[in-house]
C-alpha cells in the first residue's frame, strides 16, 4: 500500500512522545497524578503488547467503559495502536439504550471498570458477543483478566509498533447522545480522526506546549494528539451544565491553561459565577464551546474575563462529522447577533478547510444520489448537507439509518452526510442554524423552525429560554411556545406570569413567522441531554403541551 494511505491515529502520541518526552500529557489535580508523553506512550505500548497476548487485534470491537482517568487514556492509544475499534457510549444515556447500542455495536471484548462489569453481569450487556473480558481496577472477579495483569511486561517487550491501518479502516464507533431518537453508532476510521485532529490544529492555531482543560472526556483524547497538557477537572461529566464553576476557574489560573472546551451549559454556569464574582482568565487564549448554539448573552459574559484578543469559538458539527463550520465570539457580537435577535437565525459561520456544505430542499425521505438540482438558493432555509474527510461514512449496523442520512456523490466517487438541521447561506458565504428538521412545526400557514421563531421571544430579559414545538398532525400543527424564566427573577405566580405572557405575545405580534404563535406555557425546567445539558428534548415537551393543553 502506498505509505500517504497508512494511517494510524495513535501516531501523533508517538511523534509528541519524541518532541517533548517529558512535558505532562494528562494531568488528574485530584489524584495528583500525571503522565508525561513518554511514559503515555510507552504505558500504551505495554498494554498494547498485553491486549495482544489475550487476543485483542486489529478489526476486533471493544466496548471500552471507564471513567476519564490516565487508564482510559492508555487503553484507548492502545487500543488505536493495535488496530482494535474502541466503542464508546456516554454511560449516561440509560441502561436500556446501553444495552441496545451494546446489541447493536457487537462487540467482542470488554473493557470497564468493576462498576460497568456489576452492571454487564446484572443487566445482560453484550451477552451475546462477549468472549474477552478486562478489569480496569479489579481482579479476576469479574472474570477474564485485570488491566494490572495484563500491563506486565513478558520479558524484554520492544516498543509496540502500531497497526498499518489503512486511512478508511475502521477505528471506532462513537454513539450519539439520542437527543433526536436511539442512539446510533458513527463508524469513525482513522482518516476522520487524522482529519479532525488537522482541522482542529489549523482552525484554533493550537501548539505542542499549550494547557488544554477539556470538560468533555472523549474531546480530551484530542490533546495528546495536538501536543497539549490535558487537565482533567474533577466533575461529573455527565451533568456539565451542574459543574462546580469555582473548580473549573481554579483549575485555569493553577495551570495557566490556554484552551477550555466546554458545552454551552458548562459555559452559561462559569460565566455566571465568574462575572459575578470579578474573575479574571488571562491565560486563556480560546475557549471552544460546541453541543448546541451558545447565546451571545453567554458569549458576552465569558468573554469579559479574557484578555483583549482571546475570543470563544462555537464549531458547528456533530457526532458523525466535526468540526464543519466554525466562528468567532468576535464576529457574533460584532455582526451577527443583531440577524440573530431579529430571527435570521444563529450564524454558524464559514466552513473549515475541506469541507463542502450545501443547503438543499427539505425532504424527510432518502436521497440516493446527489443532483445538484437539490441546492438551494442563497438565503432560502433547507436541509444542511456536509462532505470532507472528517465526516463519518456509516454507522455501524444500521442500513436503513445510512438510507436516510447519506447521499451518493457520483461525480467525485464520494457522499453527503444529512446534519438533520436546517439552516441558509448568507451572501458572505456564512451559514446560519435555523433548528433541528425533525423539530419544525408544520403549521396550516406554513413550516415554523424553530430558532428564528425562538430568538424573538429569548429577547425578553425574564426569559433563560424557549422552545417552539408542534401539537397535532403534521399540516396542521398548533405552535406551542414553551418557556423556561430566569431563576432570580422569580415569575412562578399567576399574576407574574399572566403579565410575561403578554409581554411575549406583544413580541411575537411584531414579526412576521411568529405572529401566529399564540399559546405560551410556562415549564419549570426544560428536559434536556445528557451530554451536553443543552439540547433540549423538544419531542419531550411536546408530549408535555399536549397533556397540559388537553
Amino acid at each position: 500500500m502506498p505509505p500517504s494511505d497508512i494511517v494510524n491515529i495513535s501516531r501523533p502520541l508517538t511523534e509528541m512522545a519524541r518532541l517533548q518526552p517529558d512535558r505532562a500529557a494528562i494531568i488528574f489535580p485530584q489524584e495528583e497524578r500525571s503522565l508525561t508523553f513518554r511514559e503515555l506512550d510507552e504505558e500504551s505500548d505495554r498494554v498494547a503488547h498485553g491486549l495482544g497476548r489475550i487476543g485483542i487485534g486489529r478489526g476486533m470491537r471493544v466496548a471500552l467503559l471507564v471513567p476519564p482517568s490516565p487508564e482510559l487514556f492508555s487503553v484507548t492509544f492502545a487500543l488505536f495502536k493495535a488496530g482494535a475499534v474502541p466503542v464508546f457510549i456516554d454511560p449516561g444515556i440509560g441502561a436500556a439504550n446501553m444495552k441496545g447500542c451494546l446489541a447493536e455495536a457487537e462487540p467482542e471484548a470488554f473493557i470497564g471498570t468493576p462498576k460497568a462489569h456489576l452492571a454487564r453481569r446484572l443487566l445482560g450487556w453484550g451477552r451475546g458477543t462477549l468472549r474477552i473480558l478486562v478489569t480496569v481496577g479489579g481482579g479476576r472477579l469479574w472474570g477474564g483478566i485485570s488491566l494490572a495483569e495484563l500491563r506486565k511486561p513478558r520479558g524484554s517487550d520492544p516498543s509496540f509498533t502500531p497497526a498499518e491501518t489503512r486511512r478508511d479502516d475502521p477505528a471506532a464507533i462513537l454513539f450519539t447522545s439520542g437527543s433526536t431518537g436511539p442512539p446510533k453508532g458513527a463508524l469513525y476510521s482513522h482518516g476522520n480522526f487524522a482529519a479532525q485532529v488537522e482541522a482542529l490544529r489549523s482552525l484554533y492555531d493550537i501548539r505542542p506546549g499549550e494547557i488544554d482543560l477539556p470538560t468533555f472526556p472523549l474531546f480530551a483524547l484530542f490533546a495528546p494528539a495536538l501536543g497539549m497538557t490535558a487537565v482533567i477537572p474533577e466533575m461529573d461529566f455527565t451533568r456539565p451544565g451542574a459543574v462546580n464553576p469555582a473548580k473549573i476557574i481554579s483549575l485555569i489560573q493553577r495551570y495557566q491553561a490556554t484552551t477550555m472546551f466546554g458545552s454551552p451549559a458548562l459555559i452559561d454556569r462559569v460565566g455566571r459565577y465568574g462575572a459575578s464574582r470579578g474573575s479574571r482568565l488571562p491565560s486563556l487564549a480560546r475557549v471552544i464551546s460546541a453541543g448546541a448554539p451558545v447565546s451571545a448573552t453567554v458569549l458576552e459574559r465569558f468573554r469579559g474575563m479574557l484578555n483583549p484578543g482571546a475570543e470563544l469559538f462555537t464549531p458547528y458539527g456533530a457526532t458523525e462529522a466535526l468540526p464543519v463550520c466554525t466562528i468567532g465570539s468576535d464576529e457574533i457580537l460584532g455582526e451577527t447577533r443583531t440577524v440573530t435577535e431579529r430571527g435570521g437565525g444563529v450564524c454558524i459561520g464559514r466552513p473549515a478547510a475541506g469541507v463542502r456544505l450545501e443547503v438543499i430542499r427539505i425532504s424527510d425521505e432518502p436521497i440516493a444520489a446527489w443532483d445538484d438540482s437539490l441546492r438551494l438558493p442563497h438565503g432560502e432555509i433547507g436541509e444542511l448537507v456536509v462532505q470532507g474527510e472528517q465526516v463519518t461514512r456509516s454507522y455501524f449496523n444500521r442500513p436503513s439509518a445510512d438510507l436516510l442520512a447519506k447521499i451518493s456523490d457520483p461525480a467525485t466517487g464520494r457522499f453527503f452526510h444529512r446534519m438533520g438541521d436546517l439552516g441558509r447561506r448568507d451572501q458572505e458565504g456564512r451559514f446560519w442554524f435555523c433548528g433541528r428538521k425533525s423539530h419544525r412545526v408544520e403549521s396550516a400557514d406554513g413550516p415554523l423552525f424553530t430558532i428564528p421563531c425562538e430568538a424573538i421571544f429569548n429577547t425578553h430579559p425574564r426569559l433563560f429560554r424557549s422552545a417552539l414545538v408542534g401539537v397535532g398532525e403534521p399540516g396542521s400543527q398548533q405552535p406551542v411556545l414553551c418557556v423556561e424564566l430566569e431563576p432570580e427573577t422569580g415569575g412562578q405566580s399567576k399574576g407574574e406570569q399572566e403579565q410575561i405572557r403578554g409581554e411575549l405575545l406583544a413580541l411575537g405580534s411584531g414579526h412576521p413567522h411568529t405572529r401566529g404563535i399564540t399559546t405560551i406555557l410556562f415549564h419549570p425546567a426544560f428536559p434536556v441531554d445528557i451530554r451536553h445539558n443543552a439540547k433540549i428534548f423538544r419531542e419531550k415537551l411536546a408530549l408535555w403541551a399536549e397533556r397540559k393543553l388537553s
